[in-house]
């Protein structure tokens, strides 16, 4: 327990401490002074009513914020390689699956296949064993078109047979054949984000724009801070006032020229961290806002904790807290440690979990 006074907080004393009756007689204008006397009682005021909050044993965690973008993630170019004209479009905001159509090229169907290997030859009766050709027939076969057994390596009759079933179902000339520019290939399902191309057009050159489909928050993080995010770890995310918890999805391994709030370049360079939302319902129906991310960078366990409100600074240095027992006070000297979310761990002697200190807020 400690004697120093604190340098906020007091209580309003008010004393009637003489009365003074002053009496006009006539047009004389005598004055007639009336003292009470010194012996009148001295009355005090109530102390007015006091916050208190509990002393709590939790864990606080230290955060750095940054700010981020709710989002479809970084956008990707369509680009048409089958000569013609473009004679249908996907609606912007539509999702793209396999072996739907991606657009159409005098009249006929541009599908979607999955896989990360570009087709970069044709594909036919005599071609050389290759990754594309397993490619392919995963594709045929999640398609519906089978027939040459587990997809492999080597391009046989039975795959040139489920070409040229695939062909027919779409309207192509069944060729048994396979062109780069037949399908558009991605890793997996896309988002239209944006139409390059209207109908009518050159069928190649870019057609359209896509996205991932699942909305996520992507911060450019300053490359010094790199280890704030965590694969893996969670992140807390602010949208519009609502705050979700989010997973760090992906952590860009290049730096970039940085960015400061109004497109500056600030010269610190950058990475791009991904945050995939725990509950999307916190963005509403929004498909892009700014948001803001508080990554974790410390957390301290089973420590006391009270508001900030509660400190109090103490004339000769440091600070303590004032603690209610039953309507009565006394300060606890403490020392501080970590802030967080608007309390601060906080340790002194006598200060045990459960009990009331006075606090602003």
């Amino acid at each position: 327990m400690i004697e120093s006074k604190p340098r906020r907080r007091g209580r309003a004393r008010w004393f009637i401490a003489a009365a003074v009756l002053v009496v006009v007689v006539g047009t004389g204008s005598a004055v007639i002074l009336t003292r009470v006397s010194s012996a009148t009682s001295v009355q005090e005021a109530a102390p007015p009513p006091v916050e208190t909050a509990e002393v709590a044993k939790t864990d606080l965690a230290e955060e750095e914020e940054a700010d981020g973008t709710l989002g479809y993630g970084e956008e990707s170019s369509v680009a048409g390689r089958k000569p013609g004209t473009v004679t249908s479009l996907p609606d912007a905001g539509a999702t793209l699956t396999r072996c739907k159509a991606v657009y159409g090229v005098d009249a006929k169907p541009v599908p979607l296949f999955y896989g990360t290997l570009p087709f970069y030859r044709d594909l036919a009766a005599g071609a050389a064993d290759g990754a594309d050709v397993k490619q392919l027939e995963e594709n045929l076969k999640a398609c519906g078109y089978g027939g040459f057994g587990t997809p492999d390596k080597k391009f046989t009759s039975a795959t040139a047979a489920a070409l040229k079933k695939w062909q027919k179902a779409l309207g192509l000339d069944q060729t048994g054949a396979f062109g780069p520019g037949d399908v558009v290939l991605a890793a997996g399902e896309l988002r239209v984000s944006a139409l390059s191309a209207k109908l009518g057009s050159p069928a190649q050159g870019e057609v359209l724009k896509t996205s991932g489909t699942v909305r996520s928050v992507q911060v450019k993080l300053d490359a010094a801070k790199q280890d704030l995010a965590q694969q893996g770890a969670k992140a807390s995310v602010t949208i519009n006032g609502k705050t979700s918890k989010g997973t760090i999805t992906d952590v860009g391994k290049s730096a970039v020229e940085g960015k400061d709030g109004a497109g500056q370049d600030d010269g610190k360079p950058k990475i791009t961290v991904t945050v995939q939302l725990d509950d999307p319902a916190v963005a509403g129906t929004l498909d892009s806002a700014p948001a803001t991310v508080r990554f974790t960078k410390d957390v301290h366990s089973g420590v006391l904790a009270v508001p900030v409100g509660a400190l109090l600074a103490l004339a000769e240095g440091g600070y303590a807290v004032e603690v209610d027992e039953n309507g009565k006070r006394r300060l606890i000297a403490v020392r501080t440690g970590l802030f967080s979310g608007g309390k601060v761990e906080v340790s002194g002697n006598g200060l045990t979990a459960g009990m009331r200190v006075v606090t602003t807020s």
